[in-house]
């Protein structure tokens, strides 16, 4: 009773901490004509209610596609008209089909609000108390740390302020971790309808889907492809197949509609920085990859075509992520999967084809779960991952939530973890990869701590960098300065953590150990 006592208390806080962001501003409050993502999910519950399911996607006199237009996968849309049925039943204005644009009022906000929280609830919430019963003693107080791990995760601050401040609902990484549940108990089937949830409730649940498919077929190969693994095979593949017919099926009358669907999903033709086209300033100013920082320096959209854009991202995203792959295919183990999912997902942040700002969070969620593993790297990885999305929580006035989360965030981690004790190369898991360095770098004895100066000269960059953003005007030669020099350092953070945690997933002598249970 103890321990759920515990994690009754952490859920609490955490629910509070959420309901509280959620009182603020939200994304583009009283700023026609786009307003903001607030105004896209309203729009979509409008559109999905009064029109039929052939319309969703199309572009008709009552589906304006540049407004708002539906391009996220049919279990989004499904959603979206489920919240549209309970608001008809409070008010119909809130959803009435034309007149209800860009609708604002305290009653409907409460209703909005509540559907996000109801979402985390129902959804996020449960599946990041059982993730966190599943792990195995991380200290000699197996209750305390249990509920410490959770309460990290649950006070992450980048998915508070963008689901609860910003304006978005947590259920594609919600399901996303229902399948690295269900993975972890070996219930492969149910993972396999888990993630298929996920990417059908957002199509960018893909920065993941390479770590799952790699890991269950890595499985099947263990037990072997002529006796169970190749039963196991075969019940995925029909698992997958009914899970994605089941999501599609009213838009399998016919091909037309599947192409459509295809193309507002992925809207290749528009280009590398696409995906923040309502954003100001431009997006290459507030966007933590590759392509955004050298784009600072070479205008890659006036030297290469959107095709050649798109095979480049594609070739450098593959290659990437490839070594990572391999190895999980070829050893396959719980530990390896958890830390593909960082490495792959990272991979596709900074390197592939229409990244959002917010496309961050579906490398943040995967480095939650993995907290209790490396405390030191995963606190300062989250740290700087929130802080990469700061223009976009400027421009929502969220600066207060920003600062009071990251806080809060940082002392349960120092509380809960002792994070600075925790900067050895075994605590960083880097014993494998100095050992084979042995003798060649001498520095190792020192890493302690300079691996803590770096995160201080860190934190201390971004304190300032976070502050100058707020209360400083930039210089009117220089208008995206700040939100230059943001993208722009939040890049290099993420190029270093994208080495590091490559390095400590091929090196990592654990998966060979543990892939003998899977066998």
């Amino acid at each position: 009773m103890e321990k759920w006592s515990l994690m009754a208390i952490t859920v609490l806080l955490a629910l509070t901490v959420r309901w509280t962001v959620s009182l603020g501003s939200y994304s583009g409050a009283g700023k026609p004509p786009m307003y903001g993502d607030y105004e896209a999910q309203r729009h979509w519950q409008e559109v999905t209610y009064n029109l039929p399911i052939r319309q969703w996607y199309f572009n008709t006199s009552d589906n304006n596609l540049l407004y708002w237009g539906l391009d996220y996968p049919p279990l989004t849309a499904y959603h979206s008209f489920l919240c549209a049925y309970i608001a008809k039943l409070i008010n119909p204005d809130w959803i009435a089909l034309h007149t209800s644009r860009g609708y604002e009022s305290q009653p409907h906000k409460l209703f909005m609000r509540t559907t996000v929280f109801v979402a985390d609830l129902l959804v996020y919430i449960p599946a990041v108390i059982l993730y966190c019963f599943s792990l195995k003693e991380t200290s000699t107080k197996k209750k305390a740390s249990i509920c410490c791990v959770a309460l990290c995760i649950l006070l992450y601050p980048g998915l508070i302020l963008i689901d609860h401040g910003h304006f978005q609902y947590p259920l594609s990484l919600g399901f996303a971790l229902w399948g690295v549940l269900y993975l972890s108990y070996d219930w492969d089937l149910l993972g396999s309808v888990a993630f298929c949830l996920a990417l059908n409730y957002k199509q960018m649940e893909l920065y993941h889907s390479l770590p799952f498919f790699c890991y269950l077929l890595g499985k099947c190969f263990k037990k072997g492809l002529k006796g169970k693994g190749l039963v196991l095979l075969t019940k995925i593949a029909g698992t997958v197949a009914v899970s994605f017919a089941l999501c599609w099926l009213p838009f399998c009358t016919d091909m037309e509609q599947i192409m459509q669907v295809l193309r507002r999903l992925f809207p290749i033709d528009r280009g590398l920085f696409e995906a923040c086209m309502f954003s100001s300033p431009p997006p290459h100013c507030k966007l933590a990859n590759i392509w955004c920082t050298l784009s600072v320096l070479i205008k890659i959209k006036n030297v290469v075509s959107p095709q050649t854009q798109l095979k480049l991202s594609f070739a450098v995203t593959f290659l990437s992520l490839l070594p990572t792959c391999i190895k999980l295919t070829v050893q396959p183990s719980l530990r390896g999967f958890k830390f593909a999912l960082v490495s792959c997902a990272l991979s596709f942040f900074l390197f592939s084809f229409q990244v959002h700002e917010k496309s961050i969070l579906l490398v943040s969620v995967p480095v939650c779960l993995i907290i209790n593993e490396i405390p030191f790297m995963a606190t300062w990885f989250l740290l700087v991952s929130t802080f990469s999305m700061l223009p976009l929580l400027l421009k929502d006035g969220l600066l207060l939530a920003y600062v009071v989360t990251t806080l809060a965030f940082l002392s349960a981690s120092v509380a809960s973890f002792s994070i600075f004790e925790k900067t050895s190369a075994e605590d960083l898991q880097l014993k494998p990869f100095s050992l084979s360095l042995k003798g060649y770098v001498s520095w190792f004895k020192s890493f302690p701590k300079i691996v803590r100066s770096l995160f201080l000269l860190s934190v201390t960059l971004m304190g300032v960098l976070s502050l100058m953003s707020a209360a400083v005007p930039p210089p009117q030669r220089l208008p995206d300065l700040f939100p230059v020099s943001v993208s722009i350092i939040s890049c290099l953070h993420f190029l270093l953590f994208l080495v590091y945690f490559n390095v400590v997933t091929l090196w990592d002598s654990k998966n060979s150990r543990s892939q003998k249970k899977i066998s």
